[in-house]
């Protein structure tokens, strides 16, 4: 077990999480409850609330596969949580890999529960340029992605920092 100064030192990073994952439960509501299945707002000349549900990953990648991906992504998303979250545990000092690690498990618990609950994640952000539209998106993927090009920032530093000549 982490020294306790490591376990006060996580707290904030996994209410970072969890303040995330509620303010993406708070917007899916808003979305259901506001934007019929299907139903688009338009706000701008390149973006639009819309009310869509995603069965699949990322730019609805297995979406069509029969049911299973369903049960597959959500392992995968508990897993990848449990994982991060023991390294966060770990390592809550290191300020750039926790903020990353927390934006990851805040998105991908958001996500889950959406697949548990409803067998589809909801999507309501539509940014599209003449005709050309960016698949949908949430706020969990949103934070998923900024969590991911932390990690990759990270960890560029951290290789830098190795190179530095002593």
């Amino acid at each position: 077990m982490p020294p306790r100064a490591n376990r006060v030192a996580a707290l904030p990073w996994f209410i970072l999480s969890l303040f995330l994952l509620s303010l993406d439960q708070l917007t899916k509501l808003l979305v259901i409850q506001l934007i019929p299945m299907g139903g688009v707002i338009v706000l701008t000349d390149f973006l639009n609330l819309v009310h869509v549900h995603n069965s699949g990953a990322a730019f609805s990648f297995l979406a069509d596969a029969g049911g299973w991906q369903r049960w597959f992504l959500s392992g995968l998303a508990l897993a990848v949580c449990l994982v991060l979250g023991v390294l966060l545990w770990r390592a809550p000092h290191q300020r750039l890999f926790a903020a990353a690690a927390s934006l990851v498990i805040g998105g991908a618990l958001g996500n889950l529960i959406d697949r548990l609950s409803m067998g589809a994640v909801v999507d309501f952000v539509d940014l599209h340029v003449a005709g050309w539209h960016w698949p949908a998106f949430n706020l969990a993927d949103s934070v998923i992605m900024i969590g991911a090009g932390l990690f990759i920032l990270d960890e560029i530093r951290r290789v830098r920092q190795k190179e530095l000549p002593t």
